[in-house]
């Protein structure tokens, strides 16, 4: 487990690189050459043509659809047991760097994720791994990754623990331990000592910036629930289009506009938040197409305003257009911005008599929104402290990092990552009961060998082709096309007349059944419904429909034996 967990984190980490490497290196050639010795007019036409490339390569070469990181990772671990195709081993490192490099808005760290994820999964299956260690692996996949692209290892760890809800254990820290320290020993191989955000604290945090935070942390959370708002709204838009072409030329010509008016949302962005952080605004904001005075401070803050506003429509966009990408580095890009944008207000709106850090409130604001759209508040506290290289920033960091995840999540309960698989019922989390019952498969606990009868059948017919034949004391009664279930009989419903023969011709099963206590439907029903279904109804057998025909039943006792070993192999 250990040699593994060291492999998994430099293959995750050399991933990490190659993506790097990759999108950098397209993006140059693109903005560094036609853009600027050529003309802006470039930037219309190159998210059409990454996304053109993305799509050719995926329906072409790939064949399959390419995930978008995070959220199908979790997908296959709670659905597929940690299972992930092969394909998804080189698919993001194909489709993201033309992805971002090309223009679309969107990060490397949920490619990276993915990638990684996909490399440990199918290590796991050659060793033949549990599903347990398999998750495990998955998450020293994430790590590394993560490790990699920001050398931040302590920040990679609690975001594979918050993040993919891994049980904090000394069996699953020293795995995670060895995955994050191999992919920082790898990024720092290829890399040296550069790094995404270089920074040094030079403004000491003050007791009387406790208010100031706060209110930053506010400001996160609402900037973090307006995000959940309009990525979900958008996706909603796209997914109406039914034609990848629709949407890839829609979403195409969208981030085109945006990224000729407003060049700073070209790609992560990381170059625009280290303009912010150096305390440089009009670097990155500089070449604007309305050619604004950006000596006029409010200028500056209606700018930084707007690109807060516009780039998560550019980041839903890239998505819906059939783009590859993470969402990691748009939700730093917003709250940097966001940070300086409020501390440059603070700072001259004339109210306050000291002036604030313009740079601490930029990552600082990076933590908050951190916090409240991915809603892992620790990772967003340890990535900035280790960004810094200190805890100088420590106290604001858990002030606007808890502020703005405790108001997010009581508007929004759950993630960009989680929120379609939480609405379908397939969300791992660190509750233990509902992760069991999440990792259950219904299939496994439905019990076919029950006689049924039909409707129109005598009590003679019910007792000699029916109660004779069979083990059990439960008969579903189905429709004479023997389909759809119309109730059951329970041999207590006609064990005092079941030996009388004078009654064998004249009733019916008709008149003998009743109405189950609660049906389960295999179309909508999960897990943790069907529990709450015996929970309420006192049932010990309970009837199983799907596209309204009767399958089966499951049973109290199997599927609490069932829920006892899933318990054992998920706490081995």
């Amino acid at each position: 487990m250990f040699f593994l967990s060291v492999l998994v984190g430099i293959t995750s980490g050399i991933g990490a690189v190659i993506l790097k490497n990759l999108t950098h290196f397209i993006q140059h050639l693109l903005e560094g050459n036609l853009v600027r010795y050529y003309h802006n007019a470039f930037y219309f036409v190159f998210p059409l043509i990454g996304f053109f490339l993305v799509y050719l390569i995926i329906k072409y070469i790939i064949r399959a659809k390419v995930s978008h990181g995070i959220p199908s990772t979790l997908h296959a671990i709670a659905k597929r047991k940690g299972v992930i195709k092969r394909y998804q081993m080189f698919g993001s490192i194909f489709t993201a760097p033309l992805t971002i490099g090309f223009g679309g808005s969107v990060g490397l760290e949920g490619p990276s994720v993915a990638t990684g994820a996909a490399i440990s999964s199918n290590i796991s299956r050659l060793f033949r791994m549990n599903q347990k260690t398999k998750t495990l692996l998955i998450g020293c996949a994430a790590a590394g990754a993560l490790s990699s692209i920001f050398k931040a290892p302590i920040a990679a760890i609690i975001f594979a623990i918050e993040v993919f809800s891994l049980d904090l254990t000394m069996v699953s820290m020293l795995p995670l331990l060895l995955a994050s320290l191999s992919a920082i020993i790898t990024s720092y191989f290829f890399f040296g000592n550069d790094v995404l955000l270089p920074f040094s604290i030079e403004d000491n945090f003050v007791i009387s910036d406790v208010p100031f935070y706060a209110f930053l942390g506010v400001c996160a959370a609402f900037t973090s629930i307006y995000f959940n708002q309009v990525y979900v709204r958008v996706q909603a838009f796209f997914d109406k289009l039914n034609s990848p072409i629709k949407r890839l030329l829609v979403g195409g010509v969208a981030i085109g506009v945006l990224v000729f008016f407003i060049p700073p949302l070209y790609g992560e962005g990381f170059d625009t938040m280290n303009s912010l952080i150096a305390g440089n605004p009009e670097s990155a904001l500089k070449g604007n197409i309305f050619d604004l005075d950006l000596s006029n401070i409010w200028v500056v803050i209606g700018l930084l305003a707007g690109l807060v506003f516009f780039k998560i429509f550019a980041s839903a966009i890239t998505f819906g257009a059939g783009g590859v990408g993470g969402i990691f580095a748009p939700t730093l890009f917003m709250g940097s911005l966001m940070g300086n944008c409020i501390a440059k207000f603070i700072n001259h709106c004339g109210l306050f008599n000291s002036p604030v850090s313009e740079s601490n409130f930029t990552l600082v604001g990076m933590a908050g929104l951190l916090a409240g759209v991915l809603q892992a508040p620790l990772t967003a506290i340890f990535l900035i402290a280790e960004l810094t290289s200190g805890y100088d920033l420590f106290i604001p960091l858990m002030i606007t990092a808890a502020i703005s995840f405790a108001i997010t999540r009581h508007f929004t309960p759950h993630s960009v990552y989680t929120m379609e698989l939480a609405r379908k019922g397939d969300l791992i989390t660190h509750d233990k009961d509902h992760a069991i019952l999440t990792l259950m498969d219904i299939h496994k606990v439905i019990e076919t060998n029950f006689t049924s009868v039909t409707t129109k059948m005598t009590l003679g017919e019910i007792v000699n082709n029916a109660v004779i034949k069979s083990n059990r004391n439960i008969f579903p009664v189905l429709d004479e096309k023997n389909k759809t279930l119309k109730g059951v009989i329970l041999l207590d419903d006609i064990r005092s007349i079941m030996f009388d023969q004078k009654l064998y011709d004249e009733v019916i099963a008709l008149e003998v059944m009743q109405k189950p206590p609660a049906i389960i439907n295999l179309d909508t029903d999960k897990m943790t419904v069907i529990m709450k279904k015996f929970q309420n109804s006192n049932a010990w057998n309970l009837p199983v429909i799907k596209d309204g025909v009767y399958v089966g039943f499951i049973s109290k006792s199997k599927l609490l034996t069932a829920y006892r070993q899933e318990l054992i192999n998920i706490t081995s």
